[in-house]
């Protein structure tokens, strides 16, 4: 027994003085006049704490070593200041003010993102004019997904964009006004059995539990997990900690992720007609919505309709404000409806299923490279091209 009290005996004494340098005191008998623990008659007079730490003097510079300078804020680590830390250090930064770390990403908007690259620039702008060409009058159904039947639509899809209100969002979005849905709801839907041969699905999972079981939604659809979107919310107009934090929580999530789903063979290098790879990149940057607002970036739209050719786009568990042309749009949160099934049949009639490409875009747009050994008749690390006027080896 007593072996164990000194143990503990030495382990408070140990954390004391860490705590004691941490703080930037000289000792750990002075913790309890900084914690503001200590009694009115043990405090020191004003006089001896302004000559230990001098207003004009935040840390040492006299101090022999790194290990002993005393930091006071974080004013030596911010950006255009020099400092003793060779980087910049926006997680203090995030910690004094609030300001998310992605918030200093330059050119994240869709305007300003391709202003160097101007074959890229060229490449977006000609396929958003085919896109908004060949695209269907938007439609949209008012329904309850927990009864409705999707395979009422009659058709098959090559793109299903699935948003659906998680639980979670109702703790970390302080969302009330709607009926959430658990991933076992979610699950019941018949995804799988509206998709196309080959087709892809993006469901929005969330920022916890999601990214594990949106993966199990994935396999019981019959799609294989290929990409995960990630889209990083700012607070540039309204920089704060979030007061919604997950119990026992030490950081605070910044992020929300979509994950993507194949089904079928799809091939980025022969399958040109359907996809177009690399054409925009896997994430996402913006200003995080008000408080209470469920709404997703657009340029999840932008981003499936410059990757998948598939005119037959499908969005589970849209409102008002996601009815986009080429798009059919369902959900409980509809405040109307146009949808007409023999309609929607007819814009694809003429098997005419994809937006179909230019030569310009075509060769613009990014492709993958050929495959190892082709064009090489049996070398090996050697090319099978001439050299200067002498014939190949």
């Amino acid at each position: 027994m007593g072996d164990m009290l000194k143990e503990l005996r030495e382990k408070s004494r140990k954390r004391k003085l860490l705590l004691a340098q941490t703080l930037g005191v000289s000792g750990a008998e002075e913790l309890s006049e900084v914690l503001g623990t200590s009694e009115p008659s043990a405090k020191k007079s004003k006089s001896s704490t302004s000559q230990q730490y001098p207003e004009n003097e935040k840390y040492d510079y006299k101090k022999e070593s790194l290990d002993e300078l005393v930091y006071r804020d974080s004013s030596m680590f911010l950006k255009g200041t020099q400092s003793s830390n060779p980087h910049n250090d926006y997680c203090q930064h995030f910690v004094d003010t609030g300001q998310r770390p992605q918030n200093f990403i330059r050119d994240v908007g869709l305007a300003d993102r391709f202003e160097e690259y101007p074959k890229l620039r060229e490449l977006i702008k000609l396929k958003d004019e085919l896109i908004q060409q060949n695209a269907t009058p938007p439609m949209y159904l008012k329904c309850d997904l927990a009864s409705y039947d999707l395979k009422n639509l009659n058709s098959k899809f090559d793109v299903i964009l699935v948003e659906p209100p998680l639980e979670e969002y109702q703790r970390t979005m302080g969302a009330t006004n709607m009926q959430f849905w658990s991933w076992e709801q979610i699950m019941t839907l018949d995804i799988g059995e509206v998709a196309a041969q080959r087709s892809f699905v993006f469901l929005w999972c969330g920022s916890s539990d999601g990214l594990d079981m949106g993966r199990v939604c994935l396999r019981k659809w019959g799609f294989r997990r290929c990409e995960d979107i990630c889209w990083i919310r700012t607070n540039i107009k309204n920089p704060g900690h979030s007061k919604n934090l997950d119990p026992k929580a030490v950081f605070q999530r910044t992020k929300e992720h979509c994950l993507m789903g194949i089904k079928g063979t799809v091939r980025r290098s022969t399958d040109g007609d359907f996809i177009h790879a690399n054409v925009d990149i896997d994430l996402i940057i913006s200003e995080e919505n008000e408080y209470g607002s469920l709404e997703k970036p657009v340029e999840i739209f932008h981003i499936i309709e410059h990757f998948c050719l598939g005119r037959r786009r499908l969005h589970v568990f849209g409102r008002d404000s996601t009815i986009r042309p080429g798009w059919l749009t369902i959900g409980p949160e509809l405040t109307n409806s146009n949808f007409n099934v023999d309609m929607y049949a007819s814009y694809f009639s003429n098997n005419q299923t994809t937006t179909g490409c230019t030569e310009r875009i075509e060769a613009l747009r990014p492709k993958s490279p050929p495959p190892k050994g082709k064009g090489n008749s049996g070398s090996r690390g050697r090319s099978s091209f001439s050299r200067g006027r002498g014939r190949g080896r």
